[in-house]
């Protein structure tokens, strides 16, 4: 009898966690299927990897329960992780591909260079708050993205000892583009950011033609976090 009930509670111990991953995985499915497909977001890479993404491991533990939830969520610091629409629809504007480099500037959390990561070849990204780009790196390194190098550092400045880079986003408005990122865009490269005053900002998409010629469209309105300076 005794052996019988060790066993039982064995299992139920081992249990829990099996039901806890598929809650999570089930508030997944439902994210992308109400809150990302029912609003035009089709190109199926960026599905499959919004699917995939454990978003609940990129927000603390005090914000957990709210990771799928259909808005924006705060990390610390004055930072937020994207409302899950916005990351998805953002990587579909940049048309990420397997050969890409890709520069992000506002590391903020991770998730959204985690779902890049599995994109492209490699991603680089730059966080201005230290204690950011440290928890993001550890949470991208338990994740198991090894193609993902943080940095801390100014995003005005982009990151020129790599440039240049096929693809540039941006997870924090500047009131306009940094000219640095556009220079360490490659001809033939796209950036996509969010751009203005804090609640006059819209999607802006650039590409650099393979000539360097610069056109320029906007998207839909957004708000987004303003994009800081580093303090001199």
């Amino acid at each position: 009898m005794f052996r019988r009930l060790g066993l039982a509670v064995l299992a139920l111990a081992l249990a829990g966690p099996v039901c806890a991953q598929d809650a999570w995985s089930a508030a997944r499915q439902r994210m992308v299927r109400d809150q990302i497909e029912d609003r035009g977001v089709r190109n199926p890479d960026v599905l499959r990897v919004m699917r995939a993404t454990p978003r609940h491991l990129f927000v603390p533990a005090s914000v957990r329960d709210f990771a799928y939830e259909d808005h924006p969520v705060p990390i610390g610091h004055g930072a937020t992780i994207s409302q899950p629409y916005i990351v998805a629809l953002m990587t579909e504007l940049l048309q990420p591909a397997r050969h890409h480099r890709a520069l992000e500037i506002g590391t903020g959390s991770g998730y959204q260079a985690a779902v890049l990561a599995q994109l492209v070849k490699h991603v680089y990204t730059i966080e201005i708050v230290p204690e950011l780009a440290a928890s993001a790196a550890e949470s991208l390194r338990r994740a198991g993205h090894a193609n993902v190098t943080v940095r801390r550092g100014d995003g005005y400045k982009g990151w020129p000892e790599e440039a240049p880079f096929d693809r540039i986003i941006l997870t924090a408005a500047p009131p306009g583009i940094p000219p640095a990122l556009v220079a360490q865009l490659s001809n033939g490269g796209r950036l996509v950011a969010p751009v203005g005053s804090t609640w006059n900002q819209r999607l802006v998409v650039i590409d650099k033609g393979a000539d360097g010629r610069i056109h320029r469209r906007t998207e839909s309105a957004v708000i987004f976090v303003p994009m800081v300076r580093e303090r001199k």
